[in-house]
């Protein structure tokens, strides 16, 4: 390790891709349409599809909540598939995030890591979207800062000055910050710009690919890797029970 884990107060995550499974949640709807359409393509070449141009959207349109942002990357999605996307599908993923499952560890390592840290969550959807992923994830966060609160999408500034701001609130030193997130694209990219160490969940460890999440374009850099949150939140029990001995 690199880093003391049991140096810092705080941590701040990423949702979606991290403690959601946005990937499943896509595909759900994707995949019918794709099947609907007679497209033989498999989820990760959806998902692959599908990612680019909701960064696209993101960047070029940071004002629209989340549903309109994955209603239009949808249709641009079909666009470059040339087949086309009905406002009824548009609709059916515009409105599907609070269906979007948990991964089966994260509300267990979140619960864990509650003993050791407050936890924020920076994430890049609307507050009744992650209103209706908390019921999955049962966090008890300390604040919850979206796409809706600060007006744009990561991988840009916003969220992190938000963050950066809130943390006097909440007694918080931001030298005892540790930003923890699966997108090395939304999440280690200006995480490294802003200085914040980091923690790698590389939930894709086992499949080849980028998925959903596009590839980063500039530099990015974390300091630990782990293949799950389960495996994280051991290594901070271990961490913290070490320290205790």
């Amino acid at each position: 390790m690199t880093i003391d884990l049991t140096g810092f107060a705080a941590l701040s995550f990423d949702c979606y891709g991290t403690l959601i499974d946005w990937e499943t949640g896509i595909a759900a709807v994707l995949a019918p349409w794709a099947r609907e359409q007679g497209l033989q393509l498999g989820d990760d070449q959806l998902l692959l599809t599908y990612g680019d141009h909701e960064a696209a959207v993101e960047r070029r349109t940071p004002a629209p909540l989340y549903p309109e942002v994955l209603a239009e990357a949808f249709r641009r999605t079909g666009a470059a598939l040339g087949r086309p996307v009905s406002d009824e599908w548009a609709r059916r993923l515009a409105g599907s995030v609070p269906q979007w499952p948990a991964f089966p560890d994260s509300p267990g390592a979140l619960a864990r890591l509650a003993q050791h840290y407050r936890l924020i969550i920076v994430s890049n959807v609307h507050r009744d979207g992650f209103a209706g992923s908390n019921r999955h994830l049962r966090g008890d966060f300390a604040a919850i800062i979206t796409a809706e609160d600060v007006g744009g999408y990561k991988p840009g500034d916003r969220h992190f000055r938000a963050l950066d701001a809130a943390l006097p609130g909440l007694g918080i030193e931001r030298g005892r910050l540790l930003h923890v997130a699966q997108s090395l694209f939304h999440d280690h990219v200006p995480a490294r710009r802003e200085g914040l160490p980091s923690v790698w969940i590389n939930r894709r460890h086992d499949r080849p690919g980028w998925g959903a999440t596009p590839e980063p374009g500039e530099e990015f850099s974390y300091d630990l890797q782990f293949p799950t949150m389960e495996a994280f939140a051991d290594a901070v029990d271990r961490a913290f029970a070490a320290k205790s001995a």
